[in-house]
Order: structure tokens, then C-alpha cells, then sequence
């Protein structure tokens, strides 16, 4: 089958993410205000908000609260407010809603639920003019630009930014903040990163795996959902410590196992599965450390590592895909706004 025309939305958005993250980290005051309004309102928790890519975020940024600003930080469940009507009592937390599109119904109600429950509510949007946007008492939009293609990039690694650029504000932390600097010019070097081996082996096998660990768990959880959407392979987003606890038994020669590996104190559990994985004689593809099999930009900070990955995962999969006949702009049964309740 003939590959489809490789200028595709999903390719021309992955690679805007170098230039749109350089342009979102310019806005320095935008994040000093909304951090000045979290630091008056003192919230004790963190309830965030998002479904498919959106809720990876979401995940990503759960560490990022927890090991940065010591903030307990909870997935909401949307389903309690809306299918059962049960709303929790949300008074002294930090509601974040997450969508690129800002219109699925199952995000825009939580949201004004959450605002009349007590909680100061943020969203983290694409489109600053969208009903989830204008249900939360505090916007803070990416700006990334039309999202053409169906399967989100540029605003899945945008969302991440600023996420972890809010933190470095509310937690002022110079070191995290530094490492975001330098995500512009990273992001341009990993779209060079040739990931294709891996990206193959997936598409081709039964089912694949991805494992992270602590930052990288959110992303792992991301490429699983777009081996899925994209190339129609059941894939799995795992902890490397969850791996361990039954999953790993599913594990085979035949499953590609690709492992995110951040340069921190979770690295040390991420390199012991991967060379357990290695000595069993398992398809292992592995980014970053001393068992690292793919091109890779090196480390830097270890909470932004983990984003910058997601740009050669996305370019090889989109490449995979039109190898395979399929159109990575418009997966199977999936809409840009999907409306769930």
C-alpha cells in the first residue's frame, strides 16, 4: 500500500512545537499573575481535570505539584459530577481543567461544578475563548495555533509547558525553570531523532508497551494512547514499578517494550527493568540512560526530559502510519471534540 502525502497536520504540528514552546515560555507574566492568584487563594489540594492526552498531562503535572511544592494532588472523576451528581466538597483546592479543544461537555461541567463547590478553578487551554475556558475563574492559554490533525501534539507538549512553568512560579524553582529555557532548541535537535525501529516494531506486533517512571509516566501513557489511535496496536502505558506487579507476565519477545528514562532518583528501577527486560531476551527500545538503544538529544533537567521525547515518538509514529495506509490526521472513531457526559 502506498504511503499517504507526508505533509501531513500531524508532521507540520509536531514540528511547530520548537517555535510555539519558545513563544508560550516568553510569557513570563502571564504565569506570575495566575501563581500570585494560587498563592492568595492557599489551596491544601490539587484536583486536575482531563481526558485522553489531556488527562496524560494531567498526570505529568501531578508529580510535578507533589515533588515540587509538596501540594496533594488528585485525577478528578468527572463521572461522580455528572453521571452520578455527586459533587465532593471542593473548597480549599485547585481545580485544573486540561483540554486542547475546550468543549467536551464531560470537562466544561466538572469545571463550573467544581467553581460553585469552593475550589479556585484554572484551565489550561488551547482556545482561551472556549466554554471550559470561560467556566474557570483563571485561563491560562497555550496558544499553539489551529490543531488540525485529530490526534493532539503541539498541545499535548504546550499543556505539559505550561504546566511545569506554573510550578517553577509557584515554587520558584530556578533549576526547573532553566531546564524549560532550554526545551526550544531541544525540541528542534530531537525532531532529528530517528525512532522509526521502534515505531515499526509496534506496528507490527500483537501489542506493545511503554514504560516510565515518576515524570515519565504521564508521557509513556501518551505514546501508549497514540500507538493505539494511529497505528490500531492495543498498547500500554505502565509505571516500571507497576510493570511488576502482574503485567510483566504479558510481556514477550513479540510486545516492544520502549522505556522513558529520565536521569533521576526513579532511574535506578527504570535501568534494573530494563536490563532484566535485556537478559530475558524481550524487544526492548530504551531513550536516555546506560541501556539507551535510540537516538536521543541527552539529559537535561529530568522533569523536562520526558516532554522532549514525545516529539521523535510522535514523528515516528505519523511516519509509520503512512507506510501503513492509514491517515494519522483522522484515526478511527475519534473526534477533535469529543463529547462524552
Amino acid at each position: 500500500m502506498a504511503e499517504l502525502p507526508v505533509d501531513t497536520a500531524m508532521a507540520r504540528e509536531t514540528a511547530e512545537i520548537p517555535t510555539k514552546s519558545e513563544h508560550l515560555l516568553s510569557r513570563g507574566e502571564t504565569f506570575a499573575d495566575i501563581a500570585r492568584r494560587i498563592e492568595k487563594a492557599k489551596p491544601r489540594i490539587v484536583v486536575l481535570c482531563g481526558r485522553g492526552s489531556s488527562g496524560h498531562v494531567g498526570v505529568y503535572l501531578r508529580y510535578l505539584f507533589e515533588t515540587r511544592l509538596g501540594w496533594l494532588s488528585s485525577a478528578a472523576a468527572p463521572s461522580v459530577m455528572t453521571a452520578y451528581q455527586r459533587p465532593p466538597d471542593f473548597r480549599d483546592a485547585l481545580f485544573i481543567v486540561i483540554s486542547q479543544s475546550g468543549r467536551s461537555p464531560d470537562l466544561v461541567a466538572p469545571t463550573e461544578i467544581a467553581r460553585k463547590a469552593g475550589a479556585l478553578t484554572l484551565a489550561i487551554v488551547n482556545d482561551e475563548s472556549s466554554p471550559a475556558a470561560r467556566a474557570a475563574e483563571l485561563v491560562l492559554p497555550i496558544r499553539a495555533g489551529a490543531e488540525r490533525s485529530v490526534a493532539a501534539t503541539k498541545t499535548v507538549v504546550l499543556s505539559m509547558v505550561a504546566g511545569a512553568k506554573l510550578v517553577t512560579a509557584l515554587a520558584g524553582d530556578s533549576a526547573l525553570n532553566d531546564g524549560l529555557d532550554e526545551l526550544p532548541p531541544r525540541f528542534l535537535s530531537a525532531l532529528s531523532c530517528d525512532w522509526l525501529i521502534w515505531a515499526e516494531k509496534a506496528a507490527n506486533a500483537p501489542a506493545a508497551f511503554i514504560v516510565g517512571r515518576g515524570y515519565s509516566l504521564g508521557c509513556a501513557r501518551e505514546i501508549a494512547l497514540k500507538i493505539t489511535e494511529i497505528l490500531r496496536v492495543p498498547a500500554l502505558g505502565y509505571s516500571a514499578a507497576e510493570l511488576r506487579h502482574g503485567p510483566r507476565a504479558a510481556v514477550s519477545s513479540s510486545t516492544p517494550v520502549l522505556v522513558l528514562r529520565q536521569n533521576d532518583e526513579a532511574a535506578q528501577s527504570v535501568d534494573d527493568l530494563a536490563r532484566e527486560l535485556g537478559e530475558a531476551g524481550e524487544e526492548l527500545f530504551s531513550a536516555g540512560g546506560p541501556y539507551g538503544t535510540l537516538p536521543w538529544v541527552g539529559d537535561r533537567h529530568p522533569a523536562c526530559d520526558p516532554i522532549v521525547m514525545l516529539v521523535p515518538a510522535y514523528r515516528a509514529i505519523e511516519r509509520i502510519a503512512r507506510q501503513r495506509g492509514f491517515d494519522p490526521d483522522n484515526p478511527l472513531h475519534l473526534k477533535k471534540v469529543t463529547r462524552t457526559l
